[in-house]
């Protein structure tokens, strides 16, 4: 895996031509309610159409991607739960009954597993994508996460899956993760990114205590400090601090921007990976849908530092894609409304004259 690919894929990401923006817009101006009244409805249908420069979209085919990694931060005591949780969940998701199986099931949404890094060597397992990179980071508070190369392995990784997805026929992709400990790396990538310090953008992951989140906040102290990543080199932020499974989350991102399909971002840890997509490629950005508001507190700094407004904000906090998988029922339905709807012009219905609108 090269820098050279790396920079084929981000110099293949394209800004997106608005010349269609009016048509949208007149299109859902005509449709039989007042002038915006279905608000962000009519906000999401239309980026979606600019994404995918489709002036008559189909309901697209969606997939999830979950992708799996551990990390060696985790001998720091920094989670309720042990690693081994990681290797747990990825049967639970392979059988079909994790939180992510569920909404994805609702949302119409196919679930894609991948081993991005997890510290467990899987037998051949149906459904199971293996990308491992390695098993899993390395403890952050002594040295790089990973090498320089093996963030370069996982962004190319998941920008393959998702240019392959794009191939087989979705036509809109979110992202997922699981990785006991993830919230730490995510921290700290969001500390670096945005200069925030590591207490206003660390919380409590899976519901750890106070002890532990004070020291969950050293730990990402020492990390910054052992490792010094340049906030303004995203792969050295991401090699030094990251994951496995945000790397590949980061290339999912840069695949679909490079597509021309839009990518609907999870919570905090897939957000991360957002992050140094834009770092990477801000076009990327103008690709993604922020799916909800998470409940941990750095998230609401990572979505200013995109210049994304979330869909959904449901005190959500268990990532895997749950909040991905729910907020593409709501982009569905402002599709629906776009393509279903009756308009003045061809239902005889009086226009109102709307007046005082400005």
């Amino acid at each position: 895996m090269s820098t050279h690919s790396l920079d084929e894929l981000i110099g293949s990401i394209r800004p997106i031509d608005h010349s269609i923006e009016d048509d949208i817009q007149s299109h859902l101006d005509d449709l039989t309610k007042p002038k915006g009244s279905l608000g962000r409805l009519e906000e999401l249908a239309k980026r979606y159409i600019l994404i995918t420069q489709d002036l008559s979209p189909k309901i697209p085919k969606k997939a999830v991607f979950v992708f799996a990694g551990d990390h060696g931060v985790t001998e720091e005591g920094i989670s309720a739960f042990p690693k081994e949780v990681t290797y747990q969940m990825v049967f639970n998701f392979l059988r079909g009954g994790a939180g992510i199986n569920v909404l994805a099931r609702h949302a119409g949404a196919d679930v894609f597993v991948v081993d991005a890094g997890v510290d467990y060597e899987f037998q051949e397992t149906d459904g199971l994508i293996v990308k491992k990179v390695a098993r899993g980071t390395r403890n952050m508070t002594k040295g790089p996460a990973m090498t320089r190369e093996e963030a370069i392995e996982g962004i190319l990784n998941g920008a393959e899956l998702a240019q392959d997805a794009v191939r087989r026929g979705y036509g809109i992709l979110a992202t997922g993760e699981m990785g006991i400990g993830n919230t730490t790396p995510a921290s700290a990538i969001t500390a670096v990114i945005t200069g925030e310090s590591p207490e206003v953008v660390t919380g409590r992951g899976t519901g750890i205590d106070d002890a532990a989140l004070k020291r969950k906040i050293d730990v990402i102290k020492r990390a910054i400090e052992t490792n010094r990543p340049d906030p303004m080199d995203a792969l050295d932020c991401l090699s030094k601090v990251g994951g496995h499974e945000i790397a590949a989350i980061c290339g999912l991102i840069l695949g679909c921007a490079a597509s021309g399909i839009p990518v609907v971002v999870d919570g905090f840890i897939s957000t991360a990976g957002a992050l140094i997509a834009k770092g990477l490629a801000p076009l990327s950005v103008d690709y993604m849908f922020a799916s909800h508001m998470s409940v941990e507190q750095g998230h609401r700094i990572q979505m200013e530092a995109l210049g994304l407004r979330p869909v959904l904000d449901l005190d959500l906090r268990l990532g895997e894609g749950t909040g991905a998988a729910l907020a593409m029922t709501i982009i569905d339905a402002g599709l629906k409304i776009y393509l279903e709807m009756a308009t003045f012009s061809g239902a005889n219905v009086a226009v109102g004259s709307e007046v005082g609108r400005r």
